[in-house]
């Protein structure tokens, strides 16, 4: 089964990602205020929850970078964190930039298994922080909307996982230990822009309506 972005402990405390590291890399309470006043900002000023989680994860390599003594010019964590992620870099560009990382002593492996997805960044701020972001017009619709679009998908993985344990059972498939992903994402053809739908929704616009 797919990890969620947050473990409950059995005190009902909530294990985050997202808080862990801020831990582990000692980045200070400041960062998480700032994540969450970006959230929640107004609609000119606020951050969605993607480029939330590139500016942890640039902070992620920023870190890792100065503490393996690397000198960081203006511009190179941006640089190196788009050729160890972007879809359009080249599987050459992405090796170079990684043996540079570890010719530093950087342990790039760790760093991209630390790096945080927009749903970690989405619990940490409801969960840990009890942030919440209010629409102006049609919020309680909209979140509405998305809260029965997660319960579809929490019970269309629950059933499918179900079934699937019953067949491996029965011997009518063969499968070792595995992960089992539902996702519901939309694309806007204008923009070629792709979300999760709920991402979509909590961001409240694509990148055609992004000034």
């Amino acid at each position: 089964m797919a990890p969620d972005a947050n473990d409950t402990g059995s005190d009902g405390t909530v294990n985050s990602k997202v808080a862990r590291l801020i831990g582990v890399y000692d980045l200070g309470a400041e960062l998480g205020d700032r994540l969450e006043a970006l959230w929640t900002a107004t609609e000119s000023e606020r951050e969605s929850l993607r480029t939330l989680a590139d500016r942890f994860n640039k902070r992620l390599l920023e870190t890792a970078m100065n503490d393996a003594g690397m000198s960081v010019v203006d511009g190179e964590v941006d640089n190196l964190y788009r050729l160890l992620n972007a879809d359009d870099v080249s599987s050459g560009n992405r090796t170079e930039a990684r043996r540079r990382l570890e010719r530093n002593g950087v342990d790039v492996d760790q760093l991209e298994q630390d790096f945080v997805t927009y749903q970690a960044v989405r619990s940490y701020l409801k969960d840990v922080r009890g942030a919440a972001y209010e629409r102006k017009q049609d919020g309680n619709r909209v979140e509405n909307v998305a809260e029965t679009i997660q319960r579809l998908k929490s019970r269309t993985q629950s059933v499918a996982e179900k079934n699937i344990d019953q067949l491996v059972k029965s011997e009518q498939v063969s499968i070792g230990e595995y992960q089992l992903f539902i996702d519901v994402s939309i694309l806007c053809e204008e923009c070629n822009t792709q979300y999760g739908l709920v991402e979509f929704l909590e961001n409240g616009r694509c990148d055609c309506h992004t000034e």
